[in-house]
């Protein structure tokens, strides 16, 4: 699907925007969702974070993706770069998630495994629903223990690295399945390493950012390439909206 189509001035709705991204209904498992934007040639950030790609369609993606979701996934190095905080009920639209019956907002799952978040960190202290923190076994006990009497969830999900797919079992059993994956690249590497990626969102922005940032996933390298299939096509003046689907 190419939308609008081509010379056309056709604006998409937001009921039309929810059912292209939306979820599927009644699921049995964790559906991870990801969502990332890329300049043109390929760089993930420009002066280390990803706001300098940002155009008024990707952030109402961004948006939605947290309106649709159970829960956001992130890594630590990306919620620590980009200022992360708990999600606010006027960051959602209420009405929507109330439809679908979400919660009023989605708690932020951070994936760090030294547990590197601070106890006075505003995922922490400026928050209406606790984070959930998944660490590994390695991660000191004293962090572990400080975060947790901030009221965070603590989740040790492996031993010398988080384990992604004990870590979607644990959203799985708090009854987190869909899952707005928000970065960084490796966590989204090792995502993809695991199978354990459903969707890709990716907004190519129409900028030739240069430099040294990396690309949108690094890590292990899988068995073999997942095969994904095109969604669907939106645009935005010059920037792409892709959603790629795994087939099969």
């Amino acid at each position: 699907m190419l939308w609008p189509p081509r010379g056309a001035e056709t604006t998409v709705t937001e009921a039309e925007l929810e059912r292209l991204y939306d979820y599927p209904a009644d699921l049995d498992r964790p559906w991870v969702q990801v969502n990332f934007i890329a300049s043109a040639d390929g760089a993930v950030s420009v002066a280390g974070k990803s706001a300098g790609l940002g155009n008024a369609a990707d952030k109402e993606v961004f948006r939605l993706g947290r309106d649709l979701a159970d829960v956001v996934l992130v890594g630590a190095g990306t919620a620590l770069a980009e200022g992360y905080r708990g999600v606010k009920a006027t960051e959602v639209r209420a009405q929507r998630r109330a439809r679908l019956g979400l919660s009023a907002v989605p708690p932020i799952a951070v994936v760090t495994a030294r547990c590197s978040i601070e106890p006075t960190s505003p995922l922490v202290t400026d928050t209406v629903v606790p984070p959930i923190i998944l660490t590994a076994q390695a991660a000191p006990a004293q962090r572990r223990r400080a975060l947790a009497d901030a009221g965070a969830d603590v989740v040790v999900t492996g031993d010398e690295a988080v384990d992604v797919r004990a870590a979607l079992r644990a959203l799985d059993e708090r009854g987190l399945r869909r899952v707005d994956c928000e970065g960084g690249p490796v966590l989204f590497g090792a995502l993809i390493e695991q199978d354990l990626v459903d969707v890709l969102c990716l907004t190519v922005a129409p900028l030739l950012a240069g430099g040294d940032a990396g690309r949108v996933a690094t890590g292990p390298v899988p068995p073999a390439p997942l095969a994904m299939e095109l969604s669907s096509v939106l645009h935005h003046e010059s920037a792409l909206l892709l959603r790629y689907r795994r087939r099969g």
